[in-house]
């Protein structure tokens, strides 16, 4: 969650308690909005699974990559 954090904060320059905010809004609509599995997996994997994050595929930097995509679409940015 801290790599997150601090790529949240880099990248948009928010202070990191509004970058935080910002997270657990975003975590919350896509656990409400994926199947149980998934969100199930996603929660670890941002809770702390570590294996993840170090992992080139499928970790957090496509999590991130594919995260801006689809919020870029949401808000009329790049899809």
């Amino acid at each position: 969650m801290e790599e997150l954090l601090r790529a949240v904060t880099e990248k948009t320059g928010l202070p990191a308690d509004k970058a935080q905010g910002a997270i657990e809004a975003v975590l919350a609509f896509l656990k409400d909005k994926l199947p149980a599995p998934i969100a199930g997996q996603l929660e670890n994997f941002i809770g702390g699974g570590e294996e993840g994050a170090s992992s080139d595929e499928g970790g957090l930097g496509d999590l991130l990559d594919k995260g801006k995509g689809m919020l870029g679409g949401m808000f009329g940015g790049e899809k």
